[in-house]
């Protein structure tokens, strides 16, 4: 996958883009192209914003939140983000970094002491499984990035990721033997974005829960952004599907990674994916974070923090997929291969959710994009396929 692949993922070009003066209203290509993604079959509906730095440029739905029923998509709509939760997560971590309360380089064990214990899973040149101690501790630099070595999920978080609380969680993570060396390696992992989340309740001396609560959904006006959507924001919750692709049908299913009645506040909080927002919320925090940690006069997050979030922590460390980006904290980051030209848009940022949900952030063009949809095992291509339609959508409203 090449950057152009990426891009079009995250819903947005790679040419350059100028925005227009002043708002708009619903621009005329960014229905149709929404639409488009109903009538081909790509979706059940869908929700796409546009905003700039302070204010929304564009709004289209399309299609159903509940086909059974008829009911249209609305702006208004909730969706389970899942691990799009992942960079709000790592904005609270920064939080506390830039308060001189972490640092990066700090070993977990330092904040979590049972991580003394974790171990080293080799297989020694005689064919025999061996537990050792691995060469340097786990960082909170390789939590956030995805290089710690932590298992992607543990037998306790299948099939539900809401199943224990975050601490029961976070302490069963050192009883598993690492992967690989830290820092060796890339391996997405929900395990190492919910130990941040452990680390900022520990450091903070609130719930995990609660610091994000008071320190961004509320001052940010993120008003519809929770764990546990209340009975009346369920029944704004656009229904989730498959498809069968060989028939085409759509069979509509519960969030299978999370445990039900979703109201139930005894379900745990999960940091890497646990969350459900609206296209408005996801665009309130995004614009937070393209104007550099600020929003309308209110300080979040120093421009230092934002930079080394959104900048590619993983090196040369391959991820696959995309080849096309390297993971910075809680952010996918589109970057230069070698041998090939930097694009005019090095440097877009975001994150998608396991159901197709996407945010991503365009510092050079000033743009903020986020697509609400509920598809389960979405193909690769179809996302491609979508975010090609989208694109082209942004580059006609918005472009020279």
């Amino acid at each position: 996958m090449h950057l152009p692949s990426f891009l079009a993922l995250a819903g947005i070009g790679f040419a350059m883009i100028e925005l227009p003066p002043t708002p708009t209203a619903a621009a005329p290509a960014l229905p149709g192209a929404v639409q488009s993604l109903v009538d081909s079959g790509k979706f059940v509906g869908a929700v796409e914003l546009v905003a700039g730095r302070d204010r929304v440029l564009g709004v289209a739905t399309a299609g159903y939140a509940d086909l059974a029923a008829h009911r249209p998509s609305r702006a208004d709509d909730l969706f389970w983000i899942a691990s799009m939760s992942k960079p709000i997560t790592a904005t609270a971590l920064m939080m506390l970094v830039d308060e001189g309360k972490v640092k990066l380089d700090d070993p977990v064990e330092k904040y979590l002491p049972e991580f003394k214990d974790v171990r080293l899973k080799e297989v020694t040149s005689d064919g025999r499984e061996i537990l050792r101690r691995p060469a340097h501790p786990i960082t909170v630099r390789n939590l956030l990035s995805h290089t710690s070595g932590l298992a992607p999920r543990t037998p306790l978080e299948l099939p539900h990721i809401d199943a224990l609380s975050l601490r029961d969680n976070v302490r069963i993570y050192p009883l598993i033997p690492l992967a690989f060396e830290p820092g060796s390696r890339y391996q997405y992992s929900n395990a190492g974005i919910n130990t941040v989340g452990r680390i900022i309740e520990l450091v903070s001396g609130m719930p995990y829960e609660e610091f994000l609560q008071t320190r961004i959904f509320t001052p940010l006006g993120m008003t519809d952004t929770t764990f546990w959507p209340s009975a009346a924001q369920v029944g704004r919750l656009a229904k989730s599907y498959r498809k069968d692709l060989e028939t085409g049908a759509w069979t509509e299913l519960e969030v299978d990674q999370l445990s039900y009645p979703l109201t139930d506040r005894r379900r745990g909080p999960c940091p890497a994916g646990g969350l459900f927002s609206t296209a408005a919320d996801v665009s309130l925090f995004g614009r937070m974070i393209l104007n550099g940690g600020s929003y309308l006069g209110r300080h979040y997050l120093s421009a230092a923090a934002v930079k080394e979030m959104t900048s590619v922590q993983t090196g040369d460390l391959p991820l696959t997929p995309p080849d096309d980006a390297g993971y910075g904290f809680g952010w996918l980051v589109a970057r230069q291969l070698p041998g090939r030209p930097a694009p005019a848009s090095l440097g877009t940022f975001g994150h998608g959710g396991a159901y197709s949900t996407r945010l991503t952030i365009d510092p050079v063009q000033g743009l903020v994009t986020v697509l609400m949809v509920q598809r389960a095992e979405t193909p690769p291509q179809v996302r491609a396929d979508a975010g090609e339609v989208l694109r082209q959508a942004v580059l006609a409203d918005y472009g020279r």
